[in-house]
């Protein structure tokens, strides 16, 4: 239950994203898995001038709605284990604020539209921010995983299924 202090919440999708998934069942479930998967971005026009400076990035992070999940559970059987976990512990797209995050290739940057690749986005995703990949603030190679450490050399080959529908 939410109390009264709680602030109040509004995102407005500042795009749509387009891919070739048009199902959930059989998507990659990680950009690992969908290695040269092109797809791309329509920006809504009145944001297009927060593109500037942006195609000098070859990755970025997009931040999206996950809007075909319904619902959430806290504890799931992600895609990479036959385990249960909590779903703070997990990338599982079941969450309490259906947000999702992926770190893609930016291929071109051409008016309010955005080619990217290595999409594991299901099309038609709204897109709710864009952030530019910086290896220095974003990567951290050498920390641990916890219990991805054992299975996330996989994700390159794992699909969806319907688990999560």
């Amino acid at each position: 239950m939410m109390s009264t202090n709680e602030p109040v919440i509004s995102l407005t999708p500042i795009g749509i994203i387009h891919s070739p998934h048009k199902d959930l069942a059989g998507m990659p479930i990680q950009p690992a898995g969908a290695k040269g998967i092109r797809g791309s971005i329509s920006l809504k026009e009145e944001f297009r001038d927060g593109l500037r400076d942006l195609e000098g990035f070859s990755r970025i992070i997009l931040i999206y709605a996950l809007h075909r999940v319904n619902g959430y559970a806290l504890e799931v059987v992600p895609f990479l284990d036959d385990k249960s976990h909590g779903i703070f512990a997990t990338r599982a797209p079941k969450r309490p604020n259906a947000i999702g995050l992926s770190v893609v290739r930016l291929v071109s940057v051409n008016g309010n539209e955005i080619g990217i690749e290595d999409v594991d986005i299901l099309d038609g995703t709204p897109l709710l921010d864009i952030k530019p990949y910086v290896p220095a603030f974003d990567s951290f190679p050498m920390e641990k995983a916890g219990w991805f450490d054992h299975c996330c050399h996989t994700a390159d080959c794992v699909r969806s299924d319907r688990r999560f529908h």
